[in-house]
């Protein structure tokens, strides 16, 4: 019997886990996926929003202001990598800066700090880039960029060094209400728990519904980005928003922590919650967006593009807190923008409900402190002649675009809750994501997962179930 089961590993699943490990708490994570962040929390725009878009009072408003507060400590103790490069918020009519002064003032109302409209003249300054038909902007210095993976790994990985237990593969059936708390029936068996978080992203309504009479509906939202070579990064430093719809808050043009640039996403509802195809008529509809907000956009330099979907409330918030026919199931529902941002919050605000139900002892062997695979592009010659000499696999380069070495690799694979897929490398080292998207990398990839995990290359998968590689060695001549 388990005090804590918590259903999805993204990145609210895992920050949950990782508060929880804080207490004396048998607590263990199910995850339908193959490993963590491989929802939601890998294919998004990685903003840490300031909060000024968002209804006052509502989750969405009190969550995100005060989770984007708690980024530069948790980025500190987590080691992942956190920028705050701040955002603007663009109009192209003089008409329309009324509204930008609108969107200060529920800002100013939801507590965002240090909100100020700038002229035409002072955002040429700023970003020199932008198109010469903005007339203003709204600009918000606590906005930030983020690794949305990055973030969800370590939060995962330091709740599992803290005793947190992650089952992965583990896709929940059934979930019945007992007399002692919850029976899960999964496809990998029974587990009983005094309490379930429901973190399930697209797929928390299921979850809600099978124990509560309260029905939750949520809708797949798809959004398409484009993302462009390190060589284009320096189109734009910071996130720069166009006025925000009904539908969100548009196409946006932001660099990346790592370098890149980024662009997108639109918003297209959808039936099949599985579907991360990408049309060439939402590419041209992001692209022709972004042309408005910069000068030039590198269409050269695009070096990939995808898609992520979130899951859309019709309540248009989050859904937080114990079902109320449901004693001890907890929604963690609707995660959609600004989801990311307010996932500190969110992990918090569940934690107090489950601390007031069980009361549990504090864990007095927490360790708030996670250390991240050390990145050899980011090191100067001095610390890579010390890191190679203690650990001669750092001195081979594997990746060429993102100089990503062997050591690097083997320590992804080899870490708490490591890589065990092609794309679990990519999103621990970013090796695979330059410029060649793993066209010289992958072959080595391949022969490194095959030896750390002791299976034939042929067994090694791009993401798990039946994406492999390789079905056999070519007839021998």
């Amino acid at each position: 019997m388990f005090d804590v089961v918590i259903v999805g590993s993204g990145v609210v699943g895992s920050g949950i886990a990782r508060e929880l490990s804080k207490y004396d708490l048998k607590t263990c994570v199910l995850e339908r996926g193959t490993d963590v962040a491989v929802g939601t929390s890998k294919a998004n725009s990685g903003i840490v929003h300031a909060g000024h878009d968002t209804k006052t009072n509502s989750l969405k408003s009190i969550l995100n202001v005060k989770g984007n507060a708690m980024f530069d400590r948790l980025s500190k103790e987590l080691d992942f990598p956190f920028k705050r490069n701040g955002s603007l918020v663009i109009c192209f009519d003089e008409s329309d800066i009324e509204k930008l002064e609108a969107l200060k003032e529920k800002g100013d109302n939801n507590g965002v700090p240090r909100l100020e409209i700038l002229t035409k003249e002072k955002l040429r300054e700023l970003e020199p880039n932008i198109n010469e038909n903005a007339v203003a902007a709204l600009f918000a210095p606590t906005g930030g960029i983020v690794c949305p993976y990055e973030m969800t790994i370590a939060y995962a990985e330091n709740a599992n060094a803290n005793g947190v237990e992650f089952v992965f593969n583990c896709e929940v059936k059934n979930i019945i209400k007992s007399e002692n708390g919850f029976t899960i029936e999964t496809s990998k068996g029974i587990y009983e728990s005094k309490i379930v978080i429901n973190a399930a992203g697209l797929f928390a309504d299921d979850l809600n519904n099978m124990v509560s009479k309260n029905k939750i509906d949520l809708v797949a939202r798809k959004g398409e980005y484009c993302l462009f070579d390190k060589l284009a990064g320096e189109a734009t430093t910071r996130t720069i928003f166009q006025l925000p719809t009904d539908l969100g808050k548009g196409v946006l043009v932001t660099p990346t922590v790592d370098g890149n640039l980024l662009i997108g996403p639109n918003a297209v509802d959808i039936e099949d919650k599985s579907n991360l195809s990408t049309t060439q008529e939402g590419l041209d509809e992001i692209l022709s967006k972004a042309k408005k907000t910069l000068k030039e956009v590198p269409m050269r330099q695009i070096i990939t593009s995808f898609s992520g979907i979130r899951a859309h409330s019709s309540e248009d918030d989050f859904i937080i807190g114990e079902a109320e026919d449901a004693e001890g199931f907890i929604n963690a529902a609707g995660i959609e923008s600004p989801g990311l941002s307010s996932a500190p919050a969110i992990a918090e605000m569940v934690e107090n409900i489950v601390i007031e139900k069980l009361n549990p002892a504090k864990n007095d062997k927490f360790n708030p402190i996670r250390h991240g695979i050390p990145k050899f592009r980011e090191m100067d010659n001095e610390e890579r002649k010390n890191i190679i000499k203690s650990n001669p696999s750092y001195g081979k380069i594997v990746c060429r675009c993102e100089t990503v070495t062997e050591g690097e690799i083997i320590d992804a694979i080899r870490k708490p809750l490591g890589a065990k897929d092609l794309d679990g490398l990519k999103r621990r080292t970013r090796a695979g994501m330059g410029r060649c998207q793993s066209g010289f990398c992958s072959t080595k990839l391949v022969n490194i997962l095959a030896k750390e995990l002791n299976i034939p290359v042929t067994e090694v998968t791009k993401f798990g179930g039946e994406s492999n590689l390789l079905i056999g060695k070519n007839k021998e001549i």
